[in-house]
């Protein structure tokens, strides 16, 4: 009797692949963002209105540029896959250019980590164009 213990897998879903690396790349930026809070006089800048979303319509920007990334976690899954490979390319090469762009901005020695997580992200969103460019075809032979 032959018996191999071999683990079972399965294929999976290119849109369910795509919503996991937004899945991934979201707790990037919302981790990023709390270690952040341990730079020191961060909070204090913060407090004092002295920080980047010093506005209301910072602060508004900055919420849009996040809720993207979250809505791409559903719409990955539920839009059409030419639309969904559409926005998925779109927005991955927007969202690495974007972070590519923050981590040649970092110079203080303290976002040694946020840069850390900047190369991080861009990886994951590149790889989210990636999968989508490559999404698979199906091919019908019709008579």
């Amino acid at each position: 009797m032959n018996h191999t213990n071999k683990l079972e897998d399965f294929k999976v879903n290119v849109k369910i692949k795509l919503a996991a690396l937004w899945t991934s790349v979201m707790f990037c930026y919302i981790y990023e963002d709390y270690f952040e809070l341990y730079v020191p006089k961060k909070l204090e800048r913060i407090i004092s209105g002295d920080g980047l979303l010093n506005t209301p319509m910072k602060l508004f920007s900055a919420s849009f540029v996040l809720i993207i990334p979250t809505l791409m976690i559903f719409l990955s899954i539920v839009l059409i896959p030419k639309l969904s490979r559409l926005i998925n390319i779109i927005f991955g090469t927007l969202y690495t250019a974007l972070m590519l762009w923050i981590a040649s901005n970092y110079s203080d020695k303290w976002l040694t980590f946020a840069l850390s997580f900047a190369i991080i992200e861009s990886i994951i969103t590149s790889i989210i164009v990636w999968y989508a460019w490559k999404w698979p075809r199906h091919s019908q032979l019709i008579l």
